[in-house]
């Protein structure tokens, strides 16, 4: 092959080297387009996705914004609503006292429920005013007996409780009841003192001596005893 063959032949190689190398450019110059364009639409995706989660995460907010405000609004009528039930409720034990019917309207209506509640008992036979004399002439008087399957609760109610009161129905109330209702001496004894309010260190006395302590509250008479107390069984 002559030199003029050969330098045609090389310049045919070199042309051709150049065309592939041209079209090699432009596919990859496309293809690098190509991907900067699709990060450039990730990355909107990306800040629109961010912009729409920063949205709901400020509705989310002021959902529970709103929802809080909605729990002290109900806060505020429950204590409303309860506390307007206490006054009824001491309205209505100070109409009773007045009355003298504090035991049939209040006390009596309200043990089935504390005995359940304190004792998780049923009762069986309640009643009021309950009176029982002896041959020999003496009698005694209880405000209100409840009597279960497994107990006996004897109820003095007082419409101002004094700590004289519980020294009274411990000493001489909850000892004379077997003498004169001897049809329950195979039972324990519990007994509860009631009245309109109680105050704290009457209170602190009766509970020393296993006493429940009943006054007005939210469910007409409830338990005012410390959360665990467990009642004496005399």
């Amino acid at each position: 092959m002559t030199v003029a063959e050969r330098v045609d032949h090389l310049d045919e190689a070199l042309s051709a080297f150049i065309t592939s190398v041209g079209i090699e450019f432009n596919k990859l110059y496309n293809s690098q387009m190509r991907t900067e364009a699709e990060l450039r639409a990730f990355k909107e995706d990306t800040q629109a996705f961010k912009d729409e989660m920063r949205e709901f995460k400020d509705e989310m907010q002021a959902f529970k914004d709103e929802m809080q405000a909605f729990k002290d609004e109900m806060r505020a009528f429950k204590e409303e609503g309860r506390q307007q039930n206490r006054e009824m409720n001491r309205r209505w034990g100070e109409l009773a006292n007045k009355l003298g019917t504090l035991v049939e309207d209040l006390v009596a209506p309200s043990l089935p429920r504390i005995v359940q509640e304190m004792l998780g008992q049923e009762v069986m036979d309640l009643s009021v005013r309950r009176k029982r004399k002896r041959a020999d002439g003496r009698q005694q008087e209880y405000d209100a007996l409840a009597v279960t399957l497994e107990t006996v609760c004897l109820a003095s109610v007082k419409s101002t409780l004094r700590s004289a009161d519980i020294d009274h129905l411990l000493n001489e109330e909850l000892p004379a009841f077997r003498t004169f209702f001897p049809e329950y001496q195979a039972l324990p004894l519990v007994g509860l003192i009631a009245s309109l309010a109680v105050d704290d260190s009457v209170l602190r006395h009766a509970e020393r001596q296993g006493l429940i302590v009943l006054a007005i509250g939210d469910q007409i008479m409830e338990v005012k005893n410390t959360p665990g107390f467990v009642p004496r069984r005399y």
